[in-house]
């Protein structure tokens, strides 16, 4: 094939109305692709764990698939296994990430030293910020069940989360300023208190403001609060 005589008539046609189109469409089929008209890469490995998250705080671990997570990733469902083995190595990636960073937020925001009220007031104001700022991360590793694939790292991520709010407690119940009871117990009431209001808040039953965010505060403290310990105010936290 004369491969001139292919080209000249291409070009002839490129100078009439409408050929330079026709000729554009030639050369995209014909040229070396190089990326152009694919997606970007964006499939990575952080795309991987942020579409995860997201799939995973909608639908939980069951209801969330590895193909529906590259899509939404922009990757191959085959991608995924060059970043993880399987997809219980995905979800304790996406659970002791989401995990360390309101663990995070709970040390920066509640401090080591002070009246236990105001520690009560620190952490649920802590708490309060993490579930406005990461909604996601919260929704979550709240609002879903994990027991079934958690391996050791992410448990014992889990445990160290916990450590600001055991360490309140633990002062509360040596200075007799929390009702009796064990840590425990304790621990459960605060944190299945905001847990809930965050449920219900979800739900639409109703709006997450401050106001409620106060409220219930008002009424955890109140629960587990002594005789001894400082009443609620309408301000806190």
């Amino acid at each position: 094939m004369n491969v001139r005589s292919q080209i000249r008539p291409a070009a002839r046609r490129a100078r009439r109305p409408g050929g330079a189109a026709a000729v554009s469409a030639v050369s995209a089929t014909t040229a070396p692709r190089r990326g152009r008209g694919r997606p970007p890469r964006v499939g990575g490995r952080e795309a991987l764990l942020d579409a995860a998250l997201t799939l995973f705080a909608e639908r939980g671990y069951h209801g969330a698939s590895i193909p529906e997570i590259a899509a939404a990733a922009r990757m191959a469902p085959a991608s995924v296994y060059r970043h993880v083995a399987s997809k219980d190595e995905l979800v304790n990636l996406v659970f002791r990430d989401a995990k360390a960073a309101l663990g995070a937020a709970l040390a920066a925001g509640v401090p080591t030293t002070g009246t236990l009220r105001a520690r009560f007031d620190a952490l649920w104001a802590a708490l309060d910020r993490f579930a406005r700022e990461q909604p996601r991360a919260f929704a979550f590793l709240e609002l879903h069940h994990h027991g079934d694939y958690l391996d050791a790292a992410s448990r014992a991520v889990e445990l160290r989360v916990l450590a600001p709010i055991a360490a309140v407690v633990q002062q509360g119940l040596a200075t007799r300023a929390l009702r009796g009871g064990s840590a425990p117990a304790l621990i459960i009431a605060v944190w299945g208190a905001f847990v809930g209001m965050i449920r219900a808040t979800r739900a639409g039953y109703v709006a997450f403001t401050p106001a409620l965010s106060r409220e219930v505060a008002a009424t955890a403290w109140a629960a587990i609060a002594g005789p001894s310990a400082p009443r609620a105010t309408k301000d806190s936290p």
